[in-house]
């Protein structure tokens, strides 16, 4: 009788055991969430970490807080989200720049997607290419052809050497066959007063940063890099549609988490931000941003993450650019 009372409690006991996970990932959250991004406060990608934080925490019923640790390009708060504790309770929103870091520098304390759980996408964009209004360049073929016949180079300002904007005109010249002379600055906004001074030919930036100058007139639109016209600007002509069947760089920003995250939360995760960027009131405030929803799986972003690193590790091998 003993001994079958001890297999009895010992079997009750494995069992519980193997109930307490199940338990623990349904009472998730039970306290409130920290996600981590390493861009400065107040800008987009703050913004829009801010505006995901928001719904979500609505639906999980737990506050999620945005913490910015800017530093590195962002490569600092990446390394502290892939030593975080795999608990659910520590999160980080990343940008398209995380793929670039990882073709830029030579060594990373991390693997892009290796050393992270994958969550989701929820955010995209284009890159819009600028200039004043006076310029004779007024779409990408007219870009293409004063590059190829004017005698001295054509300029195009970036916001700093080794960003996505930089990668992008390094990128669209060897596909064009032209040359291009790429002038960094320490930000978007040094590029725009030079360009707004017709010192430059052209800059590439998000819409958030442009839109209101292309529509008061300021600046003129000369194409955008998505693969599609962008909603805001609908007589403004692709790259794609100048010659340059399927070409398309966007820039993106989704979720992630600490490797060896619980797969319950992550499904959990990935299924409330596309129920998130799915409800009208936020694809109203995505817009407004300058940007577009873009749900998805895990697996789509992981694909996108990959396929980033590999494009802009090739375009820096392509121009001899010395990786940080």
């Amino acid at each position: 009788m003993a001994a079958l009372t001890r297999r009895t409690m010992l079997a009750g006991l494995s069992a519980a055991a193997a109930l307490r996970p199940d338990r623990a990932f349904a009472a998730w959250p039970e306290r409130s969430i920290s996600m981590i991004h390493g861009l400065t406060a107040g800008g987009g990608v703050d913004v829009s970490a801010r505006l995901i934080a928001e719904g979500l925490s609505r639906k999980l019923g737990q506050q999620i807080v945005v913490e910015p640790k800017p530093g590195a390009a962002g490569t600092l708060a990446a390394a502290q989200m892939a030593r975080a504790n795999p608990d659910g309770y520590q999160l980080g929103w990343i940008p398209s720049g995380h793929a670039v870091t990882a073709a830029t520098y030579k060594s990373l304390p991390y693997h892009p997607t290796d050393d992270f759980t994958i969550i989701g996408q929820a955010i995209e964009f284009p890159f819009v290419i600028v200039t004043h209004p006076g310029h004779t360049i007024r779409n990408i073929p007219d870009l293409i052809r004063t590059a190829k016949t004017r005698s001295e180079p054509i300029l195009g300002g970036v916001p700093g050497a080794g960003t996505p904007q930089h990668l992008l005109i390094e990128y669209f010249s060897r596909l064009a066959g032209i040359k291009i002379t790429v002038v960094p600055f320490r930000g978007g906004n040094q590029a725009l007063t030079e360009l707004l001074g017709k010192r430059l030919d052209f800059l590439i930036d998000p819409p958030i940063a442009l839109l209101g100058q292309i529509k008061s007139g300021a600046l003129h639109a000369v194409g955008v890099t998505g693969d599609k016209r962008y909603a805001p600007l609908p007589d403004v002509g692709t790259v794609a549609e100048a010659g340059f069947p399927g070409f398309s760089v966007t820039s993106w920003m989704g979720m992630v988490g600490p490797a060896r995250l619980p797969q319950e939360i992550a499904s959990r995760l990935n299924r409330e931000i596309n129920a998130l960027v799915a409800e009208p009131a936020t694809i109203e405030r995505i817009h407004t941003m300058g940007s577009v929803p873009k749900a998805g799986t895990p697996d789509d972003f992981r694909k996108r993450i990959a396929a980033d690193v590999a494009r802009w590790t090739k375009v820096i091998a392509d121009a001899g650019i010395e990786r940080i």
